[in-house]
């Protein structure tokens, strides 16, 4: 038989954090982020990023390091969530898997194998200079001929995502969605047991703007201030920082 992992998901604000340590306290249970900002070093307040007081005692994995200035891929992730589950288990404690980034959960409860694909900064350039040029708007319909699955999932707004699916069929010649049809071969590894948070729209959006109310009054600006000075580029870490 699988041994048992948690999987706790759900949108920003959502109370996935408090709700995961009540729960590890009462199952003896210790918790694998599955957050792809909440990993990097320096990025606290604007990841909303729990801090020893807030954690009560409970072990987290997979947060706060990773350098803002380094790449990290899916592949990465899943390889470490997976070290992480298997230490938790053998201290005969119960895995608890939480956080709202879907390709960090999905790799894990559906096996995908994520492709190293190698990362080609020239591309790159030339994709965030068309940006400049003609608008985030051509290169989203230029992905959703390209792989229109994909292209749907996201929003029109979110560049990372856009440039990515145009990424990999540069590097592949494959679509995105192509990818992760061929990758769902194996089983799973752990048994997944997945929650999802649900809020009424209207009251979530209240609790975001209530979180960046107070990410604010923490000295969120300052932060961010702060990582440009320290650091010369984002590869990834670009999101958190809406770069």
């Amino acid at each position: 038989m699988k041994e048992k992992v948690i999987v706790i998901c759900g949108p920003t604000a959502s109370g996935k954090t408090s709700l995961s340590i009540e729960l590890a306290k009462k199952i003896n249970g210790e918790i694998v982020s599955a957050d792809s900002m909440q990993i990097y070093k320096d990025m606290n307040i604007g990841t909303a990023k729990p801090d020893k007081e807030e954690m009560q005692g409970i072990k987290h994995y997979l947060i706060d390091f990773v350098s803002p200035d380094e790449r990290y891929s899916v592949a990465d992730y899943k390889k470490d969530a997976k070290k992480a589950i298997r230490e938790i288990l053998k201290k005969k404690k119960t895995p608890i898997v939480v956080g709202g980034t879907g390709l960090y959960i999905d790799s894990l409860i559906y096996e995908i194998e994520y492709p190293e694909i190698e990362f080609d900064e020239k591309y790159r350039e030339k994709l965030e200079k068309r940006v400049e040029k003609e608008g985030l708007d051509k290169l989203y319909e230029e992905a959703k001929k390209i792989d229109e699955k994909a292209a749907l999932k996201i929003s029109p707004n979110d560049k990372k995502r856009i440039l990515r699916i145009l990424e990999i069929y540069h590097a592949t010649g494959k679509t995105k969605t192509e990818q992760e049809i061929e990758s769902r071969k194996n089983e799973p590894e752990f048994d997944y047991h997945v929650f999802a948070i649900n809020w009424d729209r209207e009251k979530l959006y209240e609790r975001i703007e209530k979180r960046v109310d107070i990410m604010i009054e923490q000295g969120l600006i300052d932060e961010v201030k702060n990582i440009y000075k320290k650091y010369d580029k984002f590869p990834t870490a670009m999101q958190g920082l809406r770069i």
